[in-house]
């Protein structure tokens, strides 16, 4: 017996049963803000009842827009998949695009092969806007897209290009000096502190926030240096724990690297807080998991990735610059210190 296609619901099925023009359905699917409300509620419950399903192809021949936006990690692959921040940030931001019926395509640029790929794709044409997660400065990828003239907008600045890539990003240097400030009010007298990449802005403004407060006593041998990986957290506590082995506190620039850490605390014997007190920055559902629980500083990462997609959004939408903003963090006290 023959299989017959159903036919696929058209923009004339929905006009139909929404009691509205053609011309209307197409400039409430587009998101024309001059459509009515009750013309605007007609054509969603038509749509939903005929099963209609926007052709992307032919919209982008008339908007000149691919309804698709690039996120770029510039990290190894690996790191998507162990830092918690990474799948915060991707889930707020496929929610909100999803709002505008904006997908969202997800690409590593951890290497030079992963950068080309990158590259080839939005000088394609195949994307609207790119995000940017965890962008470090030097990095060849900002020059290609300064030069391809895509909308780009970063989670954190990009150090070196502040006033030229927008940013939404969390106060760094003063989540570090409310963690460092907390630390010396505790009494403690020789606080190290693990950083991250100090190519990020986290990784550098995290560090001068925590000598902010320290001031000369934030010496050389009282600095390790990590990756935001949890390894790097182990291998940066040895470190100190070696050179100075009678460290009384830690400040670690993310709670992945500071888990790391308080593994290698209690490898050594040290308690925490009793001996060395701990804290993090992220509070990340890490903070919460560990022993003993981890003081740390929260940073607003689901608000940081709307307003990264705000700024994004305006700019995809002609604006003809948006202005950056910094959220502020907060100080979250539990057992580690």
């Amino acid at each position: 017996m023959p299989v017959t296609n159903k036919r696929r619901p058209t923009i004339h099925d929905v006009a139909r049963a929404s009691g509205v023009s053609r011309g209307t359905v197409s400039r409430a699917l587009n998101g024309d803000p001059y459509v009515s409300t009750a013309a605007l509620a007609a054509v969603r419950r038509a749509v939903a009842e005929t099963g209609y399903v926007v052709n992307r192809a032919a919209r982008s021949l008339v908007t000149q827009r691919t309804g698709t936006v690039v996120m770029v990690l510039s990290e190894p692959q690996e790191k998507l998949f162990e830092d918690p921040n990474f799948s915060v940030l991707l889930r707020v931001a496929t929610r909100r695009l999803a709002q505008r019926d904006v997908a969202l395509v997800m690409m590593v640029a951890g290497d030079d092969g992963d950068r080309e790929r990158v590259v080839r794709y939005l000088r394609g044409g195949h994307a609207d806007g790119v995000l940017l997660l965890s962008a470090h400065s030097g990095d060849p990828l900002l020059a290609e897209l300064e030069g391809l003239s895509i909308p780009a907008v970063a989670c954190g600045a990009v150090l070196g290009r502040e006033g030229v890539i927008p940013y939404a990003a969390a106060d760094d240097r003063e989540g570090a000096r409310q963690m460092a400030q907390y630390l010396v009010d505790l009494g403690r007298k020789k606080i190290a502190t693990i950083t991250g990449p100090l190519d990020t802005p986290g990784g550098l403004n995290r560090l001068e926030g925590f000598c902010d407060v320290l001031g000369r006593k934030a010496v050389k041998k009282l600095i390790a240096h990590g990756d935001y990986s949890r390894h790097s957290g182990e291998a940066a506590m040895r470190e100190l724990l070696d050179r100075v082995p009678d460290l009384d506190a830690v400040f670690v620039g993310s709670d992945l690297m500071a888990a790391g850490a308080l593994a290698v605390l209690r490898e050594r014997g040290r308690r925490v807080p009793e001996d060395v007190a701990v804290g993090g920055f992220d509070d990340s559902a890490i903070a919460g998991s560990t022993h003993p629980k981890l003081t740390t500083v929260r940073q607003p990462l689901e608000q940081v990735a709307t307003e990264t997609v705000r700024l994004l959004l305006e700019l995809i939408d002609g604006a003809d610059a948006v202005e950056s903003l910094v959220l502020p963090t907060e100080l979250v006290t539990r057992e580690s210190a």
